[in-house]
């Protein structure tokens, strides 16, 4: 399944809209997506699974690609 995940770059800063980005993930669950990202010093704000015609819609961008972390 693929995650979208919501997140600022560091844990130490307080979180400002404008600096949200957005990574694709690969993964069993949301946990799963989380404890992959847990050694990266990201402050984590949402992850939400994608499919469909959701999925599809973000394969239209031409920046899509999703990280296969092990």
């Amino acid at each position: 399944m693929i995650f979208k995940v919501y997140y600022q770059d560091s844990k130490t800063e307080v979180p400002v809209r404008e600096k949200t980005k957005t990574i694709f993930v690969e993964g069993d669950s949301e946990r799963d997506v989380r404890l992959k990202l847990a050694d990266r010093n990201y402050n984590i704000e949402f992850v939400t699974s994608v499919q469909g015609e959701f999925l599809e819609y973000e394969r239209q961008n031409e920046d899509f690609k999703v990280l296969e972390i092990e």
